[in-house]
């Protein structure tokens, strides 16, 4: 019989694992935490991390969208592009992170997910508002004639933004979180470029 997959590997095990590295990312950093020391703190052997999640970074991957995800799903779920704005889309995107950003253990989860995006362009998220598709198919509802490409290329610099402006030490105070939300409403708004072969023929004389 194969072994099972990542999606039915849950249950205790997983839930102890999670809390450890949890506990340890926040004492310790994420780079300077082993996979040892979290099977140890969890009480679990020397296999387990690989078993449920089959690497540290696919446990951190995890961990952040069961930590985050609830933060945005509800409200993001009942954005309706036909009766709402870029504006209030990124009031829905930011809310959270100020939410967050004074409890110790929220502003872990945001510095672990400034870092791990940063060194992990490429991560395999599962949950929907964690992958670019999913925000680029609702900016293409809002802004006129833009691609879907386009789409993306925008929300990737906007949560590049986002996630270093709140991934630092510090929470982000009011007036610097007014500022971002008017800079990345301005990113995402802007008209689309008309495509070199759409540019009126120029006179000859």
């Amino acid at each position: 019989m194969p072994p099972p997959t990542t999606a039915h590997r849950g249950g205790p095990t997983r839930t102890a694992l999670l809390t450890a590295a949890e506990s340890l990312f926040l004492a310790d950093g994420y780079e300077k935490v082993s996979v040892r020391a979290i099977c140890a703190a969890a009480d679990a052997n020397a296999a387990a991390v690989h078993y449920h999640f089959g690497s540290k970074d696919r446990l951190a991957v995890e961990l952040l969208e069961d930590r985050l995800a609830p933060l945005w799903a509800d409200p993001l779920d009942r954005f309706d592009p036909a009766i709402s704005d870029v504006t209030e889309l990124v009031d829905l995107v930011l809310r959270p992170f100020v939410d967050i950003q004074d409890d110790p253990v929220g502003r872990l989860h945001l510095r672990l997910l400034a870092r791990f995006v940063r060194s992990h362009p490429q991560a395999a998220w599962t949950r929907p508002w964690f992958q670019l598709d999913r925000w680029s198919g609702v900016l293409v509802r809002l802004v006129d004639d833009i691609s879907d490409d386009d789409a993306r290329r925008r929300w990737g610099l906007a949560f590049q933004l986002i996630l270093t402006q709140f991934g630092g030490e510090q929470p982000l105070p009011p007036a610097a979180t007014a500022a971002l939300a008017d800079f990345v409403v301005a990113g995402l708004s802007v008209p689309a470029h008309p495509s070199p072969s759409a540019a009126p023929p120029q006179e000859t004389s």
